[in-house]
């Protein structure tokens, strides 16, 4: 079981965007200290929901910040970025890292950031899988042309070489070979994506055990049909995002989301502006903060210990990023973190 944080950088109200990276990277140093696995980095353009828009130059400063943890995305937007220049950004913090980065990779949402990077709606709509394979490309191979329908340009050379680290730290996984690469999963046709290049999926916190199964059946379905080896198929490591509130009781935590998340909520997610002007509906902050904390290790440790077990035991999947600044507060995110160290990683090992 492999427990780590997921890091949006929310801004709550009355928060300025400084105030709210500041917690994101001492909320990544509490998590080294405490004994956990992984930060989970999200991105995000022009809205409070998240005030990072590059995760991997946050990614750059706390792996620079920390010796052991391991430092992902999820997700970089792969349609608002240059497949190569990510693709470059990710050999780099691979190599200078010692193998301690992972590239989460998504294909985000029709919004305004099409139009302001000049991806447009058709890289959202059908670039996505063009852009991962040119991405895949540059990290595997020594020379790369681009021959797609979005990306033409003549054979260059990949430098840095991804697979250029001279030693690996231990149970790194993907080791000298190159930066772990995830995919964020949300429909069938982005987990047959993953699958059939056996990309470990990451699956959103919204999902409750029953959907992330079925969605672990399917990615398994299509990556065997794809040819992967049976090692490959049952060996993926992915990933499941949660949030996590670690208190005595379990209506203290529940108590606490509901009273600081749904204005975050509410206020970062009615920021979100569409391309093309298309209807969108907004979950209720409410009723979404309460099924989140009904999901998810929300309460004392021995519960939350107990829904981590048995999300694993659905689903098979043990790598978990929880969300663990719902609180909007800096000490009490550093608190939950110690926490989550502390008292609940030893009821699972």
């Amino acid at each position: 079981m492999r427990i780590g944080t997921f890091v949006l950088a929310a801004q709550f109200p009355g928060q300025g965007p400084g105030e709210a990276l500041h917690r994101a990277v001492r909320s990544t140093e509490a998590a080294e200290e405490s004994g956990l696995d992984s930060v989970w980095l999200a991105e995000h353009h022009f809205v409070p929901y998240g005030v990072c828009p590059s995760a991997t130059t946050l990614a750059a400063l706390l792996l620079g910040r920390t010796s052991r943890i391991r430092v992902g995305t999820a997700v970089s937007v792969l349609p608002n970025h240059h497949p190569v220049a990510l693709a470059e950004q990710a050999a780099l913090l691979h190599l200078t890292s010692g193998g301690r980065f992972s590239l989460g990779v998504g294909r985000g949402g029709p919004w305004v950031d099409l139009e302001v990077f000049g991806g447009g709606l058709d890289a959202y709509e059908n670039g996505f899988p063009e852009a991962l394979g040119l991405v895949l490309d540059w990290l595997r191979e020594p020379r790369v042309a681009g021959r797609g329908e979005r990306f033409g340009f003549r054979e260059v050379a990949v430098v840095p070489r991804a697979d250029e680290l001279l030693e690996g730290p231990a149970g790194a996984g993907p080791g000298a070979a190159g930066p772990e690469v995830v995919v964020a999963c949300t429909s069938p046709k982005s987990v047959r994506l993953a699958a059939g290049r056996a990309l470990p999926m990451l699956l959103g916190m919204h999902c409750g055990d029953e959907e992330k199964a079925e969605m672990v059946a399917l990615w398994r379905t299509a990556a065997r049909e794809a040819g992967h080896p049976p090692e490959v198929v049952e060996g993926a490591a992915h990933v499941s995002a949660g949030v996590a509130q670690i208190e005595d009781g379990a209506g203290e935590a529940t108590e606490l989301l509901v009273k600081a998340m749904p204005g975050w909520l509410r206020q970062g997610l009615d920021a979100h502006v569409t391309v093309d002007g298309r209807h969108r509906v907004m979950r209720d902050p409410v009723a979404y903060t309460e099924l989140l904390c009904g999901l998810h290790p929300v309460g004392p440790p021995r519960l939350a210990a107990d829904r981590l077990a048995a999300t694993a035991e659905r689903t098979g999947i043990t790598r978990f990023a929880l969300l663990v600044e719902g609180s909007g507060d800096l000490a009490a995110t550093e608190e939950n973190v110690r926490r989550l160290g502390a008292d609940v990683l030893p009821l699972l090992t």
